[in-house]
C-alpha cells in the first residue's frame, strides 16, 4: 500500500509540473480544481458547466457547436463580503508570480496547440468523461454531509450519463431529465462542518487555496479512478490529458480575467474564497 501510495505521489508530481496552471485555481478551489492524480478539486470543471443547452435533443449530433457556459466567472462580480487571513502574503505572492510565468511559458501555449488540434466538440467530451469518473467524490462528500437526495441524484446522473451518455460522453441526464449535479468535495464536507478555511496560501502550480482545501486534496485523491491505475506514466498520462484539456476550455475567460485584474494576486485569492464561501453555503 505504501509503495503504491509513493507511486501515484510521484505521478502526481511530474502530472502536475506538466499540465496545471493557476487558471485551475481561479476556477475552483477547481476544479474543481481542483490535482493531477486528485483529479477534483483545483480547478474542477463543475457538471454543469459541460452539459449540453436543454433545448437540444437528448444526443446532440455530431459534430455539432455545443456553448459552453463558465457561470464561475461571473461569480467574481458579486459583491461578497468575505475575510481572508493572509501571513503568507509575501510568499504568496511571490508564488503567484512564479505560478503566472509558467503558464505564460509553458502551459499557455501548450494548450493552445492541444485546442488548434483537438475540435471543441470532442474537448467538451472528453472533459464530460473525467467529469462522470469523477462521481465517487460527489457522491461520497454528499453523503459525509447528510444530503441524501443529492448523494441519490448523483448516483442516478452517474447510472443515466454511463449507460445513455455512453461512458459520459453525453449527458442526458442534465439535457433530458433535468437532474441537477451536485459538486461537493471533502474541503466543502469540512466547512459544511464548521471548519474555516484557515490562512491563504498560493500551491506552486496549484495556485491558490487554503489550510483546509489544500489538505483536503488528499481525502478526495482515493475517491478518484486515477489513484487505482498501477502503472505510473498511464496515470500521468490520464490526469495530464485531464488537466490539459480543461485548460484549453477555459484559457480564454480566465486570460480575460488576467488582463482586467489590477493585482493578480488580490484579485485571485479573493476570487477563490469567495468562491468557496459560496460553495460551502450552497
Amino acid at each position: 500500500m505504501a509503495q503504491k501510495l509513493l507511486k501515484h505521489i510521484a505521478a502526481m508530481t511530474i502530472s502536475v509540473f506538466f499540465f496545471l496552471s493557476p487558471v485551475f485555481a481561479v476556477e475552483w478551489p477547481a476544479f474543481d480544481a481542483g490535482d493531477a492524480v486528485f483529479g477534483y478539486g483545483v480547478g474542477q470543471t463543475q457538471p454543469s458547466d459541460l452539459a449540453s443547452d436543454p433545448a437540444d435533443s437528448c444526443v446532440p449530433p455530431a459534430g455539432s457547436e455545443e456553448e459552453t457556459e463558465f457561470d464561475d466567472f461571473g461569480e467574481f462580480n458579486e459583491t461578497v463580503p468575505v475575510v481572508v487571513s493572509d501571513p503568507l502574503g509575501g510568499y504568496n505572492r511571490f508564488m503567484t508570480g512564479v505560478n503566472d510565468s509558467l503558464y505564460v511559458w509553458v502551459f499557455r501555449p501548450a494548450a493552445k496547440g492541444y485546442r488548434f488540434v483537438v475540435i471543441k466538440p470532442v474537448r467538451l467530451a472528453i472533459a464530460r468523461v473525467f467529469t462522470n469518473a469523477s462521481y465517487p467524490v460527489r457522491f461520497v462528500n454528499n453523503l459525509l454531509q447528510l444530503k441524501i437526495r443529492r448523494a441519490g441524484e448523483e448516483t442516478g446522473r452517474f447510472i443515466v450519463n454511463t449507460t445513455l451518455g455512453v461512458g459520459g460522453l453525453f449527458d442526458p441526464a442534465t439535457t433530458c431529465m433535468e437532474i441537477p449535479p451536485w459538486p461537493e468535495d471533502f474541503g466543502q464536507t469540512l466547512g459544511h462542518y464548521g471548519l474555516g478555511g484557515g490562512c491563504h496560501i498560493v500551491l506552486p502550480l496549484l495556485g491558490p487555496s487554503n489550510l483546509r482545501d489544500a489538505f483536503s486534496l488528499f481525502p478526495d485523491s482515493f475517491l478518484q479512478p486515477a489513484y487505482y491505475i498501477d502503472d505510473t506514466w498511464t496515470a500521468v498520462a490520464v490526469s495530464g490529458t485531464n488537466r490539459l484539456n480543461t485548460l484549453s476550455l477555459f484559457i480564454d475567460e480566465y486570460d480575460d480575467l488576467r488582463a482586467e485584474a489590477l493585482d493578480l494576486y488580490i484579485f485571485q485569492r479573493d476570487a477563490y474564497e469567495m468562491k468557496r464561501k459560496k460553495e460551502i453555503g450552497e
